[in-house]
């Protein structure tokens, strides 16, 4: 079997991420893994990228954390992908499949509607899947459930403790509207996190669409963190 993580920040772009890049693939090269999707907040989200900058430099740092995890990767025999978090207020978004010339040329996306972004971006070869959904903190006033727009739900995110109802909830979602289902850890450092999240595969990932298909066909197995 071939393990993955789905979902990962960098402190490269994510402000509330406390590990690099490179270190978060050595972590994971050093648990075990096969590859690893960078999901940095997009601007949109919990971003660190200053939003003063000209939107093309603001791309170019913002995809530093995928870069350097690319170059460790190479380096340790790690596959690295690109996607990001699309942020709508309480509500998340994983988007893989679109890279870094993508978004230089879409500098309006910010300005769109939600489901109009998701709408442009899967039309553009998009993979989309909405990360839980039903995640319920303080600072979350509200969020938006679009199951009509996007290709999967994220029914297991390893961050939340074991008893939560969050990933409950995704799932009967994800039931009730039939959709596919996956799995990702939601990482932001290298310490405090709970190893074992993300999706075992029999065959490996050599891009994006073979971990789309995976997800489509139901032939995954999702994980749990470990403890």
């Amino acid at each position: 079997m071939y393990k993955y993580e789905t979902h990962l920040h960098t402190m490269e772009a994510s402000a509330c991420a406390h590990s690099t890049a490179a270190e978060m693939a050595e972590k994971y090269k050093a648990e075990g893994y096969d590859g690893i999707f960078i999901t940095d907040h997009f601007f949109n989200g919990n971003s660190c990228i200053p939003y003063d900058l000209p939107w093309n430099e603001r791309i170019e740092l913002f995809c530093k954390g995928y870069e350097n995890a690319l170059a460790k990767g190479r380096e340790i025999g790690l596959e690295v992908f690109f996607g990001f978090e699309y942020g709508d207020g309480g509500s998340d978004f994983l988007i893989y499949g679109l890279d870094k010339n993508w978004l230089l040329e879409h500098d309006y996306i910010l300005e769109m509607e939600l489901t109009r972004f998701l709408e442009l971006a899967r039309s553009d070869g998009a993979f989309a899947v909405q990360a839980h959904p039903f995640r319920d903190y303080p600072y979350i006033r509200a969020t938006k459930h679009c199951p009509h727009f996007v290709d999967a739900i994220e029914i297991i995110n390893a961050s939340h403790p074991l008893d939560t109802p969050f990933n409950f909830r995704a799932a009967e979602f994800a039931r009730w509207y039939d959709l596919p289902v996956t799995a990702g850890s939601d990482a932001h450092n290298t310490t405090d996190r709970w190893y074992g999240g993300g999706v075992e595969s029999e065959t490996p990932f050599k891009s994006y669409k073979d971990y789309a298909e995976a997800v489509k066909s139901g032939t995954l197995k999702l994980l749990d963190r470990k403890n």
